[in-house]
């Protein structure tokens, strides 16, 4: 007979997260939610990989901001280690920093800490069912960026160390874009189109937005435009 709802034994979950309050606020709302068995709690990445091993949880809600091993190393470990265990990231970070590269290392849920427990068991049992668990904000944020036109700029390997992040930026300075458009565009904060620029004039040595775009053209991360 086909297991029905009400029959379906709750997903053991394994909750990690750094802040004890923030830790223990989770624990404390899953217990009260039919559907999830709290098994473990983790305060950081190293321990959310070491019970994954011991207790085989279903799911592992992860926080991405952690000491030791960050949430995006623990979720690539735990998909290569113990691949019968799916990782739902609960953070509070939604940027592109934070989405894409933990998208990459196999979590298949993505959940901001506004997300009510109803919400948070529904993306559990997405997850075991083989579907996304995304909060809605982030399915509007991974439509936005498949939609949003990449910026112009020339084939090959960055110049003189850039991260591939870093030449977008560079290439947006160069076609006359300010910080908040750059932040705009890229789906990321105005604080981390600085770190990038300052990144950046740290390894090519220059000094202000004239230079950087001299510089774009120069190294061929920006052509022209044809006449």
């Amino acid at each position: 007979m086909t297991e029905t709802e009400g029959e379906r034994k709750p997903a053991r979950v394994v909750v990690a997260d750094d802040q004890t309050v923030v830790r223990e606020g989770i624990v404390m709302l899953l217990g009260l939610l039919p559907g999830v068995e709290v098994v473990g709690a983790a305060g950081d990445g190293e321990e959310a990989v070491r019970l994954a091993g011991e207790l085989a949880p279903d799911v592992v809600l992860m926080d991405l901001r952690m000491p030791r091993c960050d949430g995006v190393e623990a979720t690539r470990r735990i998909r290569e280690q113990y691949p019968g265990t799916q990782v739902v990231v609960l953070t509070t970070y939604a940027d592109d920093e934070s989405l894409f590269p933990a998208l990459r290392a196999g979590a298949r849920g993505y959940l901001t800490k506004d997300a009510g427990g109803d919400e948070i068991v529904r993306a559990v049992q997405s997850v075991l069912s083989g579907e996304a668990g995304l909060s809605p904000s982030v399915q509007l944020r991974l439509l936005e960026r498949l939609s949003a036109p990449e910026p112009r700029s020339a084939p090959g390997e960055p110049p003189d160390g850039l991260t591939t992040r870093e030449a977008e930026v560079l290439v947006l300075i160069a076609e006359g874009f300010s910080n908040q458009e750059i932040a705009r565009r890229l789906h990321v904060s105005t604080a981390t189109v600085k770190t990038h620029i300052n990144n950046l004039f740290a390894k090519t040595g220059l000094k202000d937005r004239a230079q950087a775009v001299r510089y774009a053209y120069g190294k061929g991360l920006v052509r022209p435009p044809s006449t």
